[in-house]
C-alpha cells in the first residue's frame, strides 16, 4: 500500500483539525508477516492526496470490485486491532466489513486475527473517515455505520477534534442507504450525551433520544473493558437512516 504522495494534491483534503492522532509504530516481526502475506488482499489500496490518510481526487472504492462479490456492506470507523470487526465478520459471513483506521500495527494486528480466524469477508483501509465518507465511498452503499469507542478527547479545549459532530452527520447520510443504521458507543458520558444531540438534530435520520440497550453484535473489546473497570458506564446509541 503506497504510503507516498501523488504530484497532484487535492487540497480539499488537508484538513486542519482531525478527529484523530496519526500514531506511528513499528511492525514487530508477526505483524510484518501479516502484513506481507495478506495485505495486497485485505487492505485496499488507497491513492493519496497530501498525507498518508487521505484521498486521492477521483477515486472512488467499488465495494463489488473490492470484495469479489455483491453483498450489505458495514463500516467500521477506528477498527483498531480488529477486535469487534473479525468477531462481527465470522458472525456474519454473508456480509462484508470494511474497516477504516489510521494505526498500522492495528491494521496489521487485525490481518493477524484474520488469519487465525479464516475471516475472508473484511477489508481495510488506511484512511481518515471525513474523506473516506465524502467521496470515496459510493453514495447509499452502506448497510450500517459503527463508531465504536472514538477518542473522547475528554479534554474541553479539544473537543473541536470529536468526530461524531453536526459536520459529520451529512458524510454519514451520504454513505447510508435509506433504512442503514448508524451505530455508536462510548463510556464518556459527556460525549454520550453530546452524540444523542447530535442524532436528536441530525437532518435526514430517524432517532428515538433513547439510550440504546447494548448492541449484542459488539464483543467486549479492550476499550470497553478498560471503560468498565474505570466504573464508567457505556452508552449505545443508534439512529436510522430516512428514506428521502
Amino acid at each position: 500500500m503506497a504510503e507516498t504522495a501523488p504530484a497532484h494534491v487535492d487540497d480539499r483534503f488537508h484538513r486542519g483539525v482531525v478527529s484523530f492522532t496519526r500514531r506511528g509504530g513499528r511492525l514487530n516481526d508477526r505483524q510484518q508477516r501479516a502484513w506481507d502475506e495478506l495485505a495486497d488482499a485485505f487492505v485496499v489500496d488507497v491513492p493519496r492526496g497530501r498525507s498518508s490518510t487521505s484521498v486521492a481526487e477521483g477515486f472512488t472504492l467499488d465495494p463489488v470490485t473490492v470484495f469479489g462479490r455483491s453483498a450489505p456492506v458495514v463500516l467500521e470507523i477506528g477498527s483498531g486491532q480488529g477486535e469487534s470487526l473479525v468477531h462481527a465478520a465470522a458472525e456474519h459471513p454473508d456480509v462484508d466489513f470494511l474497516g477504516l483506521e489510521v494505526y498500522v500495527p492495528g491494521v496489521a494486528q487485525t490481518l493477524l486475527a484474520m488469519r487465525r480466524t479464516g475471516v475472508r469477508n473484511v477489508r481495510l483501509a488506511v484512511v481518515d473517515a471525513v474523506p473516506a465518507l465524502g467521496r470515496m465511498l459510493p453514495a447509499s452503499s452502506l448497510e450500517e455505520v459503527r463508531v465504536w469507542f472514538p477518542d473522547p478527547w475528554h479534554k474541553k479545549r479539544h473537543h473541536k477534534r470529536r468526530l461524531v459532530t453536526d459536520d459529520f452527520v451529512p458524510l454519514v447520510r451520504r454513505v447510508l442507504r435509506p433504512g442503514g443504521v448508524w451505530r455508536l458507543a462510548t463510556d464518556w458520558q459527556d460525549y454520550a450525551d453530546q452524540m444523542r444531540e447530535v442524532l436528536d438534530r441530525a437532518e435526514g435520520f430517524s432517532f428515538s433520544g433513547a439510550w440504546d440497550p447494548r448492541f449484542e453484535g459488539r464483543p467486549v473489546t479492550k476499550f470497553e473493558a478498560k471503560g468498565l473497570r474505570a466504573g464508567r458506564t457505556i452508552r449505545d446509541l443508534s439512529a436510522t437512516r430516512m428514506t428521502p
